[in-house]
């Protein structure tokens, strides 16, 4: 038989037992930056990565060495150009990005998936909207770091060019305009190739997947097009070259110059695309960087979940 115990009463804590811990935190009474300034430091930060500052040593080496390989041929032409007293430079300021679209492919698929890769990998995109910063935010910062690094590469060597024209004394206004013109054709070149490089490499957290892939599109795209342009010369469909040239990305940037920047089209037969072709090619362009951004988005509003 259970026998019932009398309950105890509680026990006053004594004096030993009571203890006030001041660990010291206290309210933050220091500026409030907001996104702005997050989005303005993450912009920074991934410019300053395309390029590897503020990285190892082995991070700056193929950025900096696709850098100079861009400029060195400007600087020859330059060269020649002055000791041989020429009348007008080798190769026009509109003309260069395409001649070196090798080496700006090999860049944005070595530059884009470094700077969205790493953050799908190792999961640091919800640490970076658990701050004052939002999708939109990202997204437009990555993009415009990218894009912004992409311009720095192809406008360098124009800038070469147009400072070596002037020692040469060619004319003024006319390497004036052509340096404008180059400058226009190299900014939706960048904002086209950026867009393109960063919605193929968020799709993979692995480095060398994306990098492997935006090479695949940008070169196979360009010989594919290039091939069925030429196949079309060779059958007398000219009128078929200029939408055929609608499907690469270079092919497309040089449509859009050689109708409305006054450049020489590099299509079969010298023959660009005629002003409502030209249109077109606009239009496209200025699709494609908006549906990149629209994917960017889709894209980053799932990965910050």
């Amino acid at each position: 038989m259970a026998v019932e115990r009398p309950l105890r009463a509680p026990v006053a804590p004594t004096d030993d037992q009571t203890r006030i811990h001041n660990i010291g935190y206290r309210n933050y009474d220091g500026p409030r930056l907001g996104r702005a300034y997050a989005r303005r430091s993450l912009y920074s930060q991934s410019l300053r990565g395309a390029y590897g500052l503020g990285r190892s040593v082995k991070s700056k080496v193929l950025p900096m060495l696709l850098f100079v390989v861009m400029c060195v041929p400007a600087a020859i032409m330059v060269a020649v150009a002055v000791a041989t007293k020429a009348n007008d430079l080798p190769v026009d300021y509109t003309r260069y990005a395409i001649v070196m679209q090798a080496v700006i492919s090999l860049y944005v698929a070595s530059q884009a998936p470094q700077s969205v890769s790493r953050d799908l990998r190792f999961k640091t995109v919800p640490l970076y909207f658990s701050r004052p910063i939002e999708t939109a935010d990202y997204v437009r910062a990555k993009y415009a770091a990218l894009a912004s690094a992409m311009f720095i590469l192809t406008a360098a060597p124009l800038l070469v060019l147009y400072v070596g024209a002037l020692l040469a004394k060619l004319d003024f206004t006319d390497q004036t305009r052509g340096f404008a013109q180059g400058l226009v054709s190299v900014a939706l070149l960048s904002l086209l190739f950026a867009g393109i490089g960063l919605v193929i490499a968020s799709v993979t957290p692995r480095r060398g997947f994306g990098i492997a892939a935006v090479i695949a599109v940008m070169t196979i795209s360009y010989g594919a097009v290039s091939t069925l342009q030429a196949i079309a010369d060779a059958q007398g469909s000219g009128g078929a070259i200029a939408w055929i040239g609608l499907f690469s990305p270079i092919s497309l940037i040089d449509g859009v110059q050689s109708a409305f920047l006054g450049a020489t089209s590099t299509f079969p037969g010298g023959v660009g695309p005629s002003d409502g072709e030209g249109v077109v090619y606009v239009l496209v362009a200025l699709g494609l960087i908006a549906a990149a951004h629209g994917l960017l988005m889709r894209r980053y509003k799932k990965v910050g979940l």
